[in-house]
């Protein structure tokens, strides 16, 4: 898969999940609705599910950001918003690819270390 389309990809399951959500809250309160989620085993199975996976996610991004701050924003913003934060920090992350990186550089490339003045 190109680049391109990896944009194209995650661009359109970034808009997705913002409408989802945003409907969804305008629906329901999930504050409301918590006492009886709680009770439905799958609705814990699948918080689970969703909190190892962004303990893969999270690995991901801790090893291409150097800096804590930045570490730290990164994984509130993927537990506050799962697959809005985690879809927007793919789309960074393929905006700041040079023009002849790929994939490769998408999973592996570092941040550069910033220079503190």
């Amino acid at each position: 898969m190109t680049i391109t389309a990896l944009k194209a990809l995650f661009a359109a399951l970034f808009v997705y999940m913002v409408y989802t959500l945003t409907a969804t809250s305008l629906e329901s309160n999930l504050f409301e609705e918590w006492p009886r989620l709680a009770e439905i085993p799958w609705m814990a199975a699948t918080l689970k599910d969703f909190y190892v996976n962004m303990v893969i996610v999270m690995l991901w991004a801790a090893y291409k950001e150097r800096r804590w701050p930045t570490r730290l924003l990164w994984l509130t913003l993927f537990v506050a918003l799962g697959a809005v934060a985690t879809t927007f920090y793919t789309l960074l992350e393929l905006f700041r690819l040079q023009p002849d990186e790929g994939v490769a550089e998408l999973l592996a490339k570092r941040r550069p270390a910033r220079e503190v003045t």
